[in-house]
């Protein structure tokens, strides 16, 4: 009785001790399942995360670059801005290049993504602005650009006209004219006379009248006499007038001026040709200015 009774004890307890093992079993099966399970969900749930600051960062970066390469000459505080927002983008970079970031890593890189959204938008307007700014100064240099060139050619036509003004008071002036038809005979005996037929010269005499402005010394005057029939009388060159364009003169006469004072002028002109009835035009240049003229008429006939 007692070796039976101890007998089934013994199985009893190889019964429960397989139990006991069966159930050990299970557990740490189905611990080792959910695990499992547990892991693969932690990091499919860190990979979709990655996924998405990955995506995130891709648009704003694109933001970035596409405003940095439209504004290729930033300067002062706005490429100081851009510098930070491309050290930014490799911070972020490097980040989200790790294979295995922790989340740590991930939660600061989403922080930093919000950041550089923040720096983007900001920069976005700051450029806005200074383009703004940019136009206005645009326009203002424009305006100032125009005042300018007109101030500059009134300041040309100003001095211009000043210097004409003085070149203008420094000519000489000639006054009192006198032409008379001369006939000088082969003996040197002459008489005055009207009559083209019998004048074979021009006497001419004129002064030339005081003027303040003029320095005393050497001057050029140039004479030019035009017949009737508009041809230079005796033509001894051209001159370039300033109001009058070029023109023949019939004689040039050098003469010592004296400031403020009166010089008389006078000479003959004498023509070989036959002198043609009509009136005969007489003008006086000086520094490209007509500073005088006369004039007298010679009839077709007649003793004198």
């Amino acid at each position: 009785m007692s070796n039976e009774t101890s007998g089934n004890g013994g199985k009893i307890l190889i019964g429960v001790l397989i139990v006991a093992l069966i159930g050990s079993w299970i557990y740490f099966s189905t611990s080792k399942t959910e695990i499992i399970t547990n892991y693969t969900t932690q990091v499919n749930n860190i990979d979709s995360a990655k996924n998405a600051l990955q995506a995130d960062f891709i648009a704003v970066s694109s933001k970035a670059d596409s405003l940095t390469q439209q504004n290729t000459q930033l300067q002062g505080d706005l490429l100081a801005k851009s510098n930070d927002i491309q050290k930014l983008k490799s911070t972020i970079s490097s980040i989200l290049q790790k294979k295995n970031a922790t989340d740590k890593e991930l939660v600061e890189a989403k922080s930093m993504i919000a950041e550089l959204n923040g720096k983007v938008a900001g920069l976005f307007t700051d450029l806005g602005k200074a383009q703004e700014e940019n136009k206005v100064l645009t326009v203002k240099n424009e305006v100032l650009t125009t005042e300018n060139t007109n101030l500059n050619t009134n300041l040309t036509s100003t001095t211009k006209e000043k210097e004409r003004l003085q070149d203008l008071g420094s000519t000489l002036h000639a006054s009192a004219f006198s032409i008379q038809a001369v006939r000088i005979k082969d003996d040197g005996s002459e008489k005055m006379t009207t009559s083209a037929k019998r004048a074979n010269t021009i006497r001419l005499s004129f002064q030339i009248d005081k003027n303040k402005i003029t320095p005393s010394g050497a001057q050029d005057l140039y004479v030019c006499i035009t017949a009737p029939n508009g041809v230079s009388f005796t033509e001894g060159g051209k001159i370039n007038t300033r109001e009058d364009g070029t023109k023949a003169y019939s004689n040039k006469i050098a003469v010592q001026y004296v400031q403020n004072a009166v010089l008389p002028i006078s000479y003959d002109l004498k023509q070989n040709a036959k002198l043609v009835e009509g009136e005969y035009l007489v003008e006086v240049y000086n520094n490209g200015f007509k500073i005088g003229e006369g004039k007298t008429t010679l009839r077709k006939g007649g003793l004198f």
